[in-house]
């Protein structure tokens, strides 16, 4: 929580910069519907600002025909400028319709794939960044973040490229009638511009807060759903409440504050909009009252066809203006929501720098390894690490026995906090190898380390002579099966769970694993057997039932190296025994970790390792540390608590 909350309150990135990334990437995904609505919003806009043309001669036609009296010279001028006016006007019904059907695709599409970014990049992230974010700020992300940005680029992008459109378009029109006038508008335009980049700029911060402060709460929301009976067993109903209603109170200051400016802008450039088409007209009937010169592109003399279509041109210019205004609250919200998004995206991937991969393999008589797919027929489960040598171009194939050692390794999960001191160890194939300490020891953390969750500060680590920083992460942990104390159940069937150890895994491979891990058993008295439906993270399963599950979804991985931590803490007694036969018929032949605070599930390991905050105190067999009477000794006799 602490690593979302440094965020909260900081003020916003460029808006500008944030804004020409969406752009781009909207570019990028649209290369022709894009530019196609702009030219459809370019006719549109240019219809829009055609009428004071219009206006002004038929003005100036109807003008003459007063003076002369001769209307039918000025009928054909009138019904020609009328009709020309339809057409543009039937042009900008098709270009409004086309341009709307665009921005629909272009909007779904682009949510779409931005949420295809968020989510790829994700998965591409370091296990450091989920334990250092609340899921629920995550989520957000993909919610209100990705909600606001939907608005931005539906509404308000279209309407802010049409309103800078019309302002260019009408200023043209108002310096080729009339640059006196034109530069009486100018000025009360600044004065409005400038208000309304100041209210804008105060409610941008405070949409800024009030997006962060939304994944806030949707962040405490989801981490006390997750903890209910928690909350329930320790009646802390009420101080669960206090917590939200602050941070609750938080987002509503926020957004009070973010929506006062932004209801207060539209308003004050409105009648500022009103006040300047008075001093316009004000100005006009002095300027021809007096008969002042007009400089204007056009070098007409002002005259009251001027000045009409000019008045209507300054009410265009204002109501701009105000648009702009308008849209404040979407464009804000949904820059917040992309900067946001950028956030992610911007996080620094999962480094990966190893070139040695695993390979299926076939090894003859003499020991020569040949690289082969996994479904041939002459496959008989090896593997090897296939080593390319940069320096002569010669690769190599070392087979995967599971030798796992560790050299005088330092690691601190963050810097200047060292977790784990000189750890050296090493576990030969075949072995199992169990870690014994209190909470917080650093049993869990070794094995972090073997996965390559994260990185060691000092020393090494080498599997099966390789440094594993030369081994590619992916082939890495598909050489390791991992069984949590957490178990994570997908929405999907009891098979889809299992084979997800291993995709490409047959039915028959998955209930075989399942037998293994004696879960085979309590699957056929489910509904539908393994394809029964699991849902919210298997809530229709007991903890015990949802754990064999774990240990057979590793079962079908056959690793070569087993991580156990804390695989049977969640089942009872009777279910243990079934559990450790499958378990230990997991175990044969693997390399195996076991971290565990039943002492007696470790009796039969081969090396038990002591850990006492962060250092190896001691190792041995189980009969070993119990002659030496020391630490393990105290523990398994009960003479102290491992907590």
């Amino acid at each position: 929580m602490s690593a979302r909350n440094t965020h909260r309150g900081r003020a916003p990135k460029s808006m500008g910069k944030t804004a020409a990334r969406v752009l781009g990437l909207l570019r990028q995904f649209y290369p022709v519907m894009l530019p196609a609505v702009a030219i459809c919003i370019l006719v549109q806009c240019v219809v829009q600002a055609a009428p004071n043309i219009f206006m002004e001669r038929c003005l100036t036609v109807v003008g003459e025909f007063w003076e002369s009296g001769d209307w039918a010279t000025a009928q054909p001028q009138v019904f020609t400028n009328a009709a020309i006016l339809a057409v543009m006007y039937f042009a900008s019904l098709v270009c409004n319709a086309v341009w709307q059907q665009c921005m629909a695709i272009i909007t779904q599409g682009a949510l779409k794939k931005f949420r295809c970014l968020m989510f790829d990049h994700m998965q591409d992230l370091p296990i450091k960044y989920f334990d250092t974010h609340q899921h629920g700020d995550i989520m957000s992300y993909y919610t209100n973040d990705v909600d606001a940005l939907r608005q931005m680029i539906a509404q308000s992008l279209p309407q802010l490229f049409l309103t800078m459109l019309m302002l260019v378009s009408v200023s043209c029109i108002m310096i080729y009638y009339s640059l006196p006038l034109t530069l009486v508008v100018v000025g009360g335009a600044a004065i409005m511009a400038f208000l309304a980049k100041t209210l804008a700029g105060r409610s941008a911060r405070n949409f800024l807060r009030t997006q962060r402060a939304v994944a806030t709460v949707e962040g405490h929301v989801e981490e006390v759903m997750n903890g209910e009976k928690v909350v329930k067993v320790f009646c802390h109903e009420r101080q669960t409440e206090a917590a939200f209603d602050k941070l609750n109170d938080e987002l509503e200051a926020a957004a009070r504050a973010a929506n006062s400016y932004a209801n207060t802008l539209m308003p004050i450039l409105m009648n500022m909009g009103n006040l300047l088409y008075v001093v316009v007209a004000v100005a006009s009937g002095i300027f021809l009252v007096v008969g002042a010169p007009n400089p204007s592109l056009s070098g007409m003399p002002l005259t009251i066809a001027v000045a009409v279509p000019f008045l209507n041109m300054t009410k265009q210019f204002a109501n701009q203006i105000g648009q702009i205004s308008n849209q404040v609250n979407s464009v804000v919200m949904g820059l917040a929501g992309a900067e946001r998004i950028f956030e992610l995206l911007d996080e620094e991937p999962e480094q990966d720098e190893g070139y040695v991969e695993l390979v299926a393999c076939t090894i003859d008589g003499e020991g020569s390894v040949r690289e082969c797919e996994r479904r041939d027929a002459c496959w008989k489960g090896q593997w090897a690490w296939k080593h390319p040598h940069k320096a002569d171009g010669t690769v190599t194939y070392t087979p995967l026995a599971g030798d796992v050692r560790l050299f005088d390794v330092d690691f601190g999960y963050e810097p200047g906090h060292t977790v784990l001191h000189d750890i050296s160890l090493y576990a030969k194939p075949g072995q199992k190898v169990a870690f014994v300490g209190a909470t917080g020891a650093g049993k869990t953390t070794i094995t972090n380390l073997l996965n390559r969750f994260y990185d060691i500060e000092d020393g090494k680590i080498r599997y099966d002579g390789i440094n594993i920083n030369k081994i590619k992460k992916p082939d890495l942990r598909r050489s390791l099966g991992v069984v949590l104390q957490d178990v994570n159940l997908f929405t999907g069937t009891v098979m889809d769970n299992i084979r997800y150890g291993r995709l490409d895994a047959t039915d028959e491979e998955c209930i075989a694993a399942a037998k293994l891990a004696g879960a085979d058993d309590f699957i056929n008295r489910l509904p539908e057997g393994y394809d029964t439906w699991l849902t919210d993270n298997g809530s229709n399963l007991s903890q015990g039932q949802r754990q064999l599950l774990s240990i057979a979804r590793a079962a079908v991985a056959d690793p070569p190296v087993m991580v156990l931590d804390e695989a049977t803490s969640s089942i009872d007694t009777r279910t243990e025994a079934i559990v450790q036969r499958g378990m230990d018929a997991l175990m044969a032949g693997r390399t195996t970790f076991v971290i565990a605070h039943r002492l007696s599930t470790v009796r039969n390991s081969d090396v038990i390792i002591v850990l006492d905050h962060g250092r190896i105190i001691e190792r041995g067999s189980h009969e070993e540390l119990i002659a030496s009477r020391g630490t393990y000794y105290q523990l398994y006799t009960g003479a102290f608590e491992l907590e």
